[in-house]
């Protein structure tokens, strides 16, 4: 007797309060919906039940009033087709259905199911899931889920370097990380996982505000061969709003992640030119580079991101209010593949700029220049003029913008689908003319006159 209650004990499986709190209304379908409510209170407990019964035994879905060919029609799906209805379920559903009969719990627990962890939520205790969760997974497999390639807890504040060192301990195949908005995690847990997880490529760390540079642990790193190296294989690095990060740490992440293709660094204050002349040095692969926000970057930073030359496709700078037409040249000038330009709020770039710009980027295809007053009505004739391939162009608040260059643009762009002119002194009869010549445009506009 206690040897088979052991065996239950083993094939337990997580109950659905683990990961969502009770009284929850009603789930939604897909695997990414958020199953959080502002309305629940009280705390998420973890609890681990024995297999269901192989009948079906729950009130709501208790069929025996039913003909018995409408009841037998859902048993009649093959398994794969099961398995695939099932792939659809966020990861507290799939909780449930596995609770429902036994062949739904072998189903349930199927190992292609569970390449991807999904939790969302403030009241979840997320640390206690994750632990039940993998233990779980490692059933088959003791100590580590080698089928677990995606934990996605972004926004479960209760998050805690308890909860990354689990998945950092059991997780080696894992690729993919994102724990934005969880502000309780800390610089050493971020080292566990990167350390212990060799194939992680996209990391998410943006809101956590402790999180200043991104490393190995000091053991990962004596244990690697001078041969190896120190590096991580991280491609995909969000710390946005990651407020504490500084120069030195930048220096640091770019030593260590020398593979990066997509770095965005939105709201890092107290990053300056020097962090971005390190990041040159080391990562030189960067196609895609957000610094908007960040205050204390200027044109010499933008000789530095310049280096990056033909491989950088997308580059946001907004309200970086040093950065000039001189900045704006050294990217036009080497980076001639440049396909999206956010300079949002830069006041000091002028006509002259966006000319050189248009001029060697040609194949741009998105550009926000919103809130530069010294832009005008030229500026435009020359993008207009160079750059035939431009999908969606912001102009929102540009003082100096009229009517007569909407129309150059309208009439040289057509395949434009989105165009930003609010706050724009621009008249109805412009804005007409826009939709006569580009018919797929999405016009924002302030203009009560036009509609």
């Amino acid at each position: 007797m206690k040897h088979s209650d052991l065996s239950m004990r083993t094939l337990s499986t997580p109950s659905p309060a683990l990961i969502c709190p009770p009284n929850l209304p009603g789930f939604q379908n897909g695997r990414g919906s958020s199953t959080s409510s502002s309305s629940i209170t009280g705390e998420t407990v973890a609890m681990v039940h024995s297999p269901p019964p192989t009948r079906l035994t729950h009130p709501l879905i208790r069929l025996a009033s039913r003909p018995q060919k409408e009841q037998a029609s859902i048993e009649r799906l093959p398994d794969h087709s099961m398995v695939q209805i099932f792939s659809f379920l966020p990861t507290n559903q799939l909780c449930r259905c596995a609770r429902v009969c036994r062949r739904w719990y072998n189903l349930a627990w199927d190992p292609r199911l569970w390449r991807t962890i999904r939790l969302t939520g403030e009241t979840i205790n997320v640390d206690r899931a994750l632990k039940v969760l993998t233990r779980r997974l490692c059933q088959d497999t003791p100590n580590v889920c080698l089928m677990l390639e995606t934990v996605t807890v972004s926004g479960c504040r209760r998050l805690t370097d308890r909860g990354l060192y689990t998945i950092a301990q059991c997780c080696p195949e894992l690729r993919r990380l994102e724990v934005s908005g969880c502000y309780n995690i800390s610089n050493e847990a971020v080292f566990d996982v990167v350390s212990l997880c060799p194939n992680l490529e996209h990391l998410d760390v943006s809101g956590c505000s402790k999180v200043t540079c991104i490393s190995l642990t000091r053991e990962a790193s004596i244990k690697l061969s001078p041969l190896h190296g120190k590096q991580i294989s991280i491609r995909y690095l969000d710390m946005t709003d990651c407020f504490v990060l500084e120069d030195e740490g930048l220096h640091t992440i770019a030593a260590h992640c020398t593979q990066l293709t997509h770095l965005y660094l939105r709201r890092c204050v107290r990053l300056t030119d020097e962090g971005l002349r390190y990041l040159m040095i080391y990562c030189t692969s960067i196609k895609e580079l957000s610094v908007s926000d960040c205050r204390f970057v200027s044109d010499f930073g933008l000789r530095e991101i310049a280096k990056l030359e033909s491989r950088l496709r997308y580059l946001s700078i907004a309200h970086c209010g040093r950065v000039t037409d001189v900045g704006i040249r050294y990217v036009a000038k080497y980076c001639g593949k440049l396909r999206y330009l956010n300079a949002r709020g830069c006041e000091g770039i002028t006509d002259h700029g966006v000319e050189y710009l248009a001029k060697n980027c040609t194949k741009l295809k998105s550009l926000d220049i919103g809130k530069c007053p010294l832009v005008s009505d030229t500026g435009l004739e020359y993008l207009a003029l160079n750059c035939f391939n431009l999908k969606r162009l912001s102009l929102k608040s540009c003082e100096s913008i009229t009517g007569q260059g909407l129309q150059i643009v309208a009439a040289n762009c057509f395949d434009l689908q989105l165009l930003n002119v609010q706050d724009c002194e621009v008249s109805v009869e412009a804005l007409r003319f826009v939709k006569r010549h580009c018919k797929r445009c999405v016009i924002e506009h302030t203009n009560p006159a036009f509609f």
